[in-house]
């Protein structure tokens, strides 16, 4: 099981996730998207693609662009299309 916290509120968890350089990459089903707000930040990797990323908003406290994912990855990241990553102080817990 793995686990992704902010702020004592759990983000996501899931028996089911996948792994790329170190991340845990949650599938869209576990998350908890009322702790997501959808943020117009880009980045771009060259093996993945474009990364889309989201706000995480608990009670007032915004934690700006902490998750990241990848709408269209490119084939050799294709396995973590509609899984969602975090970073910037989310603890994950597996």
């Amino acid at each position: 099981m793995a686990k992704a916290e902010w702020k004592g509120k759990v983000l996501a968890e899931s028996d089911q996730f996948k792994t790329v350089e170190g991340n845990v990459y949650f599938p869209r089903s576990a998350l908890h998207q009322e702790f997501l707000r959808v943020s117009n930040h880009t980045t771009t990797c060259p093996w993945k693609g474009v990364a889309h990323y989201y706000d995480v908003c608990v009670d007032d406290m915004i934690n700006p662009n902490a998750a990241w994912y990848y709408p269209n990855p490119k084939e050799k990241a294709a396995h973590i299309k509609d899984h969602v990553a975090f970073w910037q102080g989310v603890k994950v817990i597996l």
